[in-house]
């Protein structure tokens, strides 16, 4: 694509996207003449930009009025312009340094950071948990035969249910169960649950193995329940109301839809981070220009995506919705400011790791004392 355009196109056309993305009006030839730097010729610009509308980077809107930039030239911008730059951190980046211990609070304060610093609409998802590790297990007694189950999971991300129990059980067998089955899920994964575990698990529940089977299948559909249906949180789409050409009726009606139709956003989730594992993780931001996202009804904006990491397989996705001519440098920066701030937002990680080992280490002395069967 840099091959087709001479040093003097490229000037011309970075020079109208910046000015376009400024002002959001048409940029004419006597715009770019005045800019410093550029000694050349109102009509030899004019040739320029006539040449540039041909290559189809740049359109003309009306007859008589200037050019903005097309999709083909918008994507010349975020891939062959927009340099990173040291900026310092924004005022979301600093906030991100205080230590949260609930995953949820986190995410929704992150949202709304996001869409007051950039000043556009902006989404994250709640992380993958096929591959999050288990933390711990509770159960108790709320009821006559009735088990209470606590899920845990890394990032303090927390999940229960009430299960019917299929045989009696009291509050100290309940504990028993519990010690016994964190003893072998806690720090696994789902995919890390192998059937030799499972045998294990049934063979040391004695007279609670209804039980035991009960607890084992809820927290895998809890699981496989929160990959394919990811808790995404949403913030600042009256932001986009705030630029003209979003504005119309039509054009608001549909982004009002698609940012209320959580199952098109899931769907948007699992295609980015399914194009983010297909390239092994390597682009970590990704830039959709116009037709190019993968949200419908979102054509006339542009999305900027970017991958997170909580450790432990945790992963979600980022991203931010704005008008074509949006800040792509100070949006994708900002992305990766934030990338860089999540592990500080929550507990250390060390620590994390010195307290789950000395966890396993006192639940293995407890468990020598049910492993005869409970």
């Amino acid at each position: 694509m840099v091959n087709e355009l001479d040093e003097r196109k490229v000037i011309i056309l970075r020079a109208i996207i910046k000015n376009y993305l400024e002002t959001g009006e048409p940029v004419g030839s006597r715009t770019i003449s005045k800019l410093s730097g550029l000694n050349l010729s109102s009509a030899t610009i004019r040739n320029e930009m006539s040449d540039l509308v041909d290559m189809g980077y740049i359109i003309q809107p009306h007859t008589s009025a200037g050019r903005i930039p097309s999709d083909k030239g918008y994507r010349f911008y975020v891939d062959c312009i927009m340099k990173e730059n040291s900026a310092n951190m924004t005022a979301v980046t600093s906030q991100m340094g205080k230590r949260i211990d609930k995953l949820e609070m986190l995410l929704k304060d992150m949202v709304k950071m996001i869409a007051v610093d950039t000043n556009y609409a902006a989404l994250i998802s709640g992380p993958s948990t096929s591959t999050t590790k288990i933390k711990y297990l509770q159960l108790s007694i709320p009821a006559d035969r009735q088990i209470l189950m606590i899920l845990v999971l890394d990032g303090n991300v927390i999940k229960n249910e009430v299960l019917n129990a299929v045989e009696d059980i009291d509050y100290e067998t309940a504990m028993n169960v519990t010690v016994m089955m964190n003893n072998h899920l806690s720090g696994l994964s789902l995919r890390e649950i192998s059937p030799k575990i499972i045998t294990e698990i049934m063979v040391q529940a004695g007279t609670q193995q209804g039980n035991v089977k009960l607890v084992l299948d809820a927290v895998t559909e809890m699981l496989e329940s929160g990959e394919n249906n990811r808790d995404i949180f949403t913030s600042g789409a009256k932001n986009l109301f705030k630029y003209p050409e979003l504005a119309e009726v039509d054009k608001a009606s549909k982004l009002i839809t698609a940012f209320e139709e959580k199952d098109a956003l899931q769907e948007m989730v699992s295609e980015v981070t399914s194009l983010t594992a297909a390239d092994g993780g390597e682009n970590n931001v990704q830039v959709y220009i116009g037709g190019e996202g993968p949200i419908k009804n979102m054509e006339d904006c542009s999305l900027i995506t970017a991958n997170y990491e909580l450790g432990d397989g945790m992963k979600g996705i980022i991203g931010v919705i704005g008008p074509k001519r949006m800040d792509y440098e100070k949006v994708v920066q900002t992305l990766q400011n934030l990338r860089t701030q999540i592990d500080g937002a929550l507990p250390d990680k060390q620590s994390k790791k010195t307290d789950k080992k000395g966890s396993k280490s006192k639940k293995s002395d407890e468990i020598k004392e049910t492993k005869e069967g409970i």
